[in-house]
């Protein structure tokens, strides 16, 4: 699913994000990225979904080769991963039902799917009874349920998550994270990035820690070693 070789982003100014990063997460597996803030989590998620470019080494997204993808390809290849921010990015002078069905919209599936697919990605964040709310309205979980039901409505392969917690209290994080587990169950590969460890412990997944931009704790390699290269 995702591969990183040696890669190393530098930002213009000379500041290196990520330095010499390798790492293989496999098709339908679930992980988080830890390390400070500022460690480089949000740049490798960025590099996964087209937002950024390693400047050097090679990053693989099912075989396709990030480095190299032409503009005109990134919407098509995006199409397969959703995509969960901290701060949501909802759309306030829209209802609900409007902001989860944007992406398809944008696809161009016809009335009648975009219905029924987005009222089936807000059953699956329990939030089907508040489709005709305003966000303003909603609490801060309940909107980062919308941004969750928006990035999953066009049922994509991988999941993206950057610090999706970080704004909630205990109770509300874990049902966050409990979400994205049920995903990773019926097949979904997740990847999140968190400073909360504790919550984080409570979950048998693998880890990758960062540390200045390197990749100083990898438990997929240990993944790896048990079973097989992962592919």
């Amino acid at each position: 699913m995702i591969e990183f070789h040696n890669v190393t982003k530098r930002y213009e100014g000379g500041y290196e994000a990520l330095t010499n990063v390798s790492l293989k997460l496999a098709d339908g597996e679930m992980a988080f990225i830890t390390g400070h803030s500022g460690a480089g989590k949000s740049t490798l998620l960025k590099i996964i979904a087209l937002i950024e470019k390693p400047t050097r080494g090679q990053a693989l997204l099912n075989r396709i080769n990030l480095n190299t993808v032409a503009k005109q390809r990134i919407p098509y290849i995006r199409r397969n991963i959703g995509i969960i921010f901290q701060d949501h990015q909802l759309l306030f002078d829209r209802p609900v039902f409007d902001n989860v069905a944007l992406p398809l919209q944008i696809q161009g599936y016809r009335p009648q799917e975009v219905a029924k697919r987005t009222r089936a990605a807000l059953d699956k964040v329990g939030l089907r009874h508040k489709e005709k709310s305003m966000p303003i309205t909603l609490s801060g979980g309940e909107q980062q349920r919308v941004g969750i039901a928006r990035a999953v409505v066009h049922k994509p392969m991988l999941l993206l998550a950057d610090e999706p917690t970080g704004n909630l209290d205990p109770v509300l994080s874990r049902e966050i994270m409990q979400i994205f587990v049920d995903f990773n169950q019926v097949g979904v590969t997740v990847l999140v990035a968190s400073h909360d460890l504790g919550l984080i412990g409570e979950l048998d997944k693998p880890r990758l820690t960062l540390n200045r931009g390197q990749l100083i704790l990898n438990d997929l390699a240990e993944d790896e070693q048990e079973h097989g290269n992962g592919w």
